[in-house]
């Protein structure tokens, strides 16, 4: 995240708009990294961390599969691991691949509005 400050609190709204940008694509960022197959709680935050740059809790992420496994995009099972204590993994059912897909799109469509909205900005002009 940027660093705050809160001369004028121009960075402190851009901080919590950042946040919140976050939050609304981390259900989609979830089902993302679930699409070539199951992953337990703590690969999910690493997949998240490394191809996206979301740097989430446990405690903002277990919400959240427990939530999508309630709406059936999301399946769980324990596994045993070599560790000797079992781990849950996650996958996606056939909903949730269809979720993904659906979001995957909304995603694009908007994401390239908004680059030629946002391109006369960007250049400063």
């Amino acid at each position: 995240m940027g660093m705050k400050t809160r001369a004028g609190g121009g960075q402190e709204t851009g901080d919590k708009w950042e946040v919140q940008l976050r939050k609304g694509c981390l259900e989609l960022a979830i089902l993302a990294a679930l699409w070539d197959g199951k992953l337990y709680g703590l690969e999910i935050l690493q997949r998240l961390e490394s191809d996206s740059d979301l740097v989430v809790s446990e405690g903002t992420v277990y919400p959240l599969l427990s939530r999508l496994k309630t709406l059936e995009l999301l399946r769980s099972e324990w596994v045993e691991s070599d560790g000797g204590h079992p781990r849950k993994y996650y996958a996606l059912t056939p909903g949730g691949r269809q979720r993904a897909r659906e979001m995957a799109a909304i995603w694009t469509r908007f994401s390239a509005s908004m680059d030629g909205l946002l391109a006369p900005v960007a250049k400063g002009k």
